[in-house]
């Protein structure tokens, strides 16, 4: 039996990975493979929140294929010389992998491609991590979409995604003379040591949650997403990020429900990750320089002080201080919750959205290098499709609408939990003895941040999102 390496990347389940189907339906015998690739430049490090998630993930996986009588090979250096040297050693006949979409893993990926084919060894990537590639989708004009609404239309037009792949029941046995490091335990940082009461990483886990979330929470899921208090999301996110699941197997599984609004509405914020992916595949440096260009030139401020008041949520405004202590205690923060502390950096702050993207990436435990920065340049006005950079959010009636009795801000905010409801957003009205512990007034004054950035944009001229 011949030998291929199946390369796991963001791709770390057994049950629909095309890569793993293709080498046993080819009568391989597998050798499962991750690279710890670090020091690369043109790629994107994970954060510490991120690293967290990917050793527990890792070991799940291990632990996944030695009940199937394998076992994951784990190896350090640079991804194209380490699959090279393994290849030689392994007398391998072919290396299968998923593909990703950034420009720095993509062009590393065609370099090993063109190596492995020169030596007549097959190179075969496949389509795991999105529903649709993006150049599958283009408007009528040929160009690559820069709004989601005809985007997601196009993608609907296309045939339906088929059928998930499923897990093999056993595997080759590994040869012990394949080398490799074993998941080492991991000596939890303090930053990260509180997130396994919040999560369980791992293809199990993410099944588990998904079927959770179809039968309690997905008819609600309309009318319920935007209350942070309620555990009324899938949060599917990190799984999505780590490939534990596969957005195939998500559409599948709710298309098998009836059809209702709130399977549409899940559905199409799938459709946003489409688009993000979509975005990141044509603009090479989606993190590091605005869709709009012209908001390269206002006139950020950068005081510390505040900024680091924002980081550790103490800026006087329950609502996002009780987000972004969500996000220190549990690497995750509820998405409505995510729009308002990002547009209080941006546009109260008024401070660049490239610190708050980067602090979201080391921080979440989902950070994904699409919907991250595309989230932050749609709230900025500077990416594609943005909000208008005049929507700034007011974070006091943003709370009032969406935590009316506070329970969400009680819950990361306990300093605050003897304030009646009618005040809870609004701390700084009521007698000081109401909150035993010191709460900080607020940093900024509403109403003045919000006219300095509305006078801040006024002279920018809206220009068409750039494109790779």
């Amino acid at each position: 039996m011949s030998n291929a390496i199946v390369w796991f990347r963001a791709d770390l389940r057994l049950a629909d990975n095309p890569a793993l189907s293709a080498a046993l339906e080819a009568g391989h015998a597998v050798i499962p493979v991750y690279v710890v690739d670090e020091a690369r430049p043109e790629i994107r490090p994970l954060g510490t929140a991120a690293g967290w998630w990917l050793h527990q993930s890792l070991q799940a996986l291990d632990a996944a294929l030695r009940s199937r009588g394998s076992r994951l090979v784990l190896l350090r250096g640079p991804a194209e010389r380490v699959i090279e040297k393994l290849v030689t050693e392994c007398q391998a006949d072919a290396v299968y992998w998923n593909r990703l979409y950034d420009h720095g893993t993509r062009g590393r990926d065609a370099r090993l491609k063109q190596s492995l084919l020169a030596r007549g060894v097959r190179a075969q990537s496949f389509k795991a991590g999105l529903l649709v590639e993006p150049w599958e989708v283009r408007t009528k004009s040929g160009m690559p979409f820069k709004v989601f609404t005809p985007f997601w239309r196009a993608c609907r037009s296309q045939a339906k995604p088929g059928r998930p792949l499923e897990a093999p029941a056993r595997l080759p046995r590994l040869a012990d003379s394949v080398a490799g490091e074993s998941v080492p335990t991991l000596e939890h940082e303090k930053s990260t040591a509180c997130f396994a009461a919040h999560w369980t990483p791992g293809e199990a886990s993410a099944l588990n949650r998904l079927s959770s979330f179809l039968d309690d929470g997905l008819e609600s899921y309309h009318v319920q997403r935007d209350v942070p208090a309620l555990d009324a999301t899938s949060r599917l996110s990190p799984h999505l990020a780590f490939g534990e699941l596969s957005p195939r197997q998500i559409w599948n599984a709710v298309a098998a429900r009836r059809p209702s609004p709130a399977g549409e509405k899940y559905l199409s914020e799938i459709g946003w990750r489409e688009f993000a992916y979509n975005l990141l595949f044509h603009v090479d440096d989606l993190d590091r320089c605005s869709m709009r260009p012209e908001f390269d030139g206002l006139p950020w401020l950068d005081h510390q002080e505040l900024i680091e008041a924002w980081q550790q949520g103490r800026t006087g405004y329950p609502i996002v201080d009780a987000g972004m202590r969500q996000l220190l205690a549990t690497g995750w923060m509820h998405n409505r919750v995510r729009m308002i502390t990002a547009s209080f950096l941006t546009k109260h702050l008024l401070t660049d959205w490239r610190i708050g993207e980067r602090w979201f990436w080391n921080r979440l435990v989902d950070a994904d290098p699409a919907n991250n920065p595309v989230g932050w340049q749609w709230v900025s006005g500077s990416g594609a499709d943005a909000a208008p950079f005049f929507r700034i959010f007011n974070p006091v009636l943003q709370g009032e609408k969406f935590d009316p009795d506070g329970t969400y801000v009680k819950r990361w905010l306990p300093e605050l939990a003897r304030l009646p409801a009618k005040a809870i957003h609004r701390p700084w009205t009521v007698d000081p003895r109401l909150s035993p512990q010191r709460y900080p007034q607020p940093i900024v004054d509403h109403a003045a941040a919000r006219q300095r950035a509305l006078d801040a944009f006024a002279g920018l001229k809206r220009s068409t999102p750039r494109s790779a």
